[in-house]
């Protein structure tokens, strides 16, 4: 494989725009976006250990991705997978886009092609990255993933200086002190340490969860009995795996909800949930792309 013969299609409607920004994660490394061509990049590295840089552009029908250098067969099959499971190309909206047309606050999520929430190649990146938003400014967060990547994943030969996300079996070669003390991750050490070594050692299948045919109140639980991820944290890898069932509450959340609703007045969780109850299961959709009304500060 060489520069730009590999094209992957998207169901209709879609924009790679919509995913980049869906949310913060093309912030965190080793994603980074492309100021010359729009694109997405992402340090990969392929079950063979070979790291590569992926960039990702929109196509007429869906992206195009180019990898330096030649991959063979099965190296273009595992970054084809890959980047269709990152960027849902396969995912429908058009139930969702229905149940919008009539509101005036969703009115333009079918025009944008909104939906689609950029997701890390593993559940297990995205779950550490979820735990490590958790309790901290978003500066925080970006200075963790950061300094993990930097520290624990194999470089880029191209480019020694970026590194592909560490597996969990290099983060479970590691302990608790060097995550405190190298990474800087705080009360987050031992829960990142455990479930990178339940997931090295398999003990805990967590890829699986990607595609198990379980209701999603049994899912949750699931994701519940991770240590370090609490409600707000399952909700938000929920929504990542296609799930939408569950608001994502947070300060945030709480804010917003209040100035839409209830004049600035103070609101909890109830509020929130009854704010998004007749969206049924896109209810964690309506609220992610929701048009919000109150843009000022407190």
């Amino acid at each position: 494989m060489g520069k730009d013969d590999l094209i992957l299609s998207a169901r209709p409607p879609f924009s790679l725009s919509s995913v980049v920004k869906s949310h913060g994660w093309a912030s965190l490394a080793p994603f980074s976006t492309d100021s010359h061509t729009d694109g997405l990049t992402y340090i990969y590295r392929l079950d063979s250990g070979h790291v590569v840089e992926m960039l990702i552009q929109e196509a007429s029908d869906g992206v195009s991705i180019e990898v330096d250098g030649q991959l063979n067969e099965v190296e273009c099959e595992e970054v084809t997978r890959k980047v269709e499971y990152m960027l849902g190309l396969d995912q429908d909206f058009n139930d969702f886009y229905r149940l919008a047309s009539g509101e005036p606050k969703l009115a333009n999520v079918e025009e944008r092609a909104q939906g689609r929430l950029l997701r890390c190649p593993t559940l297990f990146e995205d779950v550490v990255k979820t735990i490590l938003t958790t309790n901290t400014m978003w500066a925080g967060t970006i200075r963790m993933v950061e300094k993990l990547v930097s520290q624990f994943g194999d470089p880029l030969s191209a480019d020694p200086t970026r590194h592909a996300f560490p597996t969990a079996e290099q983060l479970a070669a590691t302990d608790e002190d060097a995550l405190r003390s190298t990474v800087r991750l705080g009360y987050r050490a031992p829960y990142v340490l455990e479930l990178a070594r339940d997931v090295a050692s398999s003990t805990f299948d967590l890829e699986s969860l990607k595609t198990v045919d379980i209701p999603t109140i049994q899912l949750r639980k699931r994701l519940l009995s991770i240590k370090g991820v609490g409600g707000y944290a399952a909700a938000n890898l929920l929504m990542i795996l296609g799930r939408y069932d569950f608001v994502p509450i947070d300060t945030w959340a709480l804010k917003m909800v209040s100035h839409e609703w209830h004049g600035g007045g103070q609101v909890g969780q109830a509020e929130v949930e009854a704010a998004f109850e007749r969206w049924g299961e896109w209810k964690g959709l309506a609220y992610w792309f929701w048009d919000w009304s109150y843009v000022g500060e407190d």
